[in-house]
């Protein structure tokens, strides 16, 4: 029996999108959770790969999304809408026994999507799932100048740790990100 989370609708007055489902993401799910992830990096200087810059194949993919699904210690959620996931939260922990209590977090979410609670919706899901793994410290970096995600990020109590100088280069500038963390604790 498939686990389903969260069933709703996820809108402001924009456009509304009925997102059918937050869900752990399924080995069926690799080709379509591809796709997302190159249009994530088409629409938004955000994320960590450029435009194009991803070669993965969907063969590549099925592998990364196997691992996943067997390893107890990471997992994927994904939101769908009908047949296509926008937006995901990726979850990945650790089985070194000093460092079991601890999981990084990699998030990402089309932009006609964003702003409509998906991001929450995703991130509850994932303490959740930390909760019943005795995860309690939750990691991510955000980069410096996206202050809509640390808007996010410090609503659901993330707090920022530290700063990564130039830790990225965009448009060939140095760009600095944030350490940020949350203690479930």
């Amino acid at each position: 029996m498939e686990k389903i989370f969260l069933q709703g609708k996820f809108s402001t007055n924009k456009m509304d999108r009925v997102i059918k489902v937050i869900r752990e993401i399924r080995a069926e799910d690799a080709a379509l959770f591809l796709q997302l992830s190159k249009q994530l990096d088409e629409e938004t200087k955000f994320m960590l790969y450029e435009p194009g810059e991803r070669k993965t194949t969907v063969e590549q993919q099925e592998k990364m999304v196997h691992r996943f699904i067997e390893n107890e210690y990471a997992t994927i959620f994904v939101a769908v809408e009908e047949d296509r996931i926008v937006g995901f939260i990726l979850v990945n922990g650790n089985n070194i026994q000093r460092k079991r209590h601890v999981a990084g977090i990699v998030i990402g979410i089309l932009q006609e999507y964003s702003g409509r609670g998906i991001g929450t919706s995703l991130f509850k899901e994932v303490e959740k799932w930390a909760r019943l793994h005795d995860v309690w410290r939750l990691e991510l970096t955000v980069m410096a100048h996206n202050t809509r995600a640390q808007a996010l990020y410090s609503k659901i109590g993330f707090e920022q740790e530290g700063v990564k100088k130039s830790a990225l280069i965009i448009d060939g500038k140095g760009i600095d990100e944030y350490e940020m963390a949350k203690l479930l604790k």
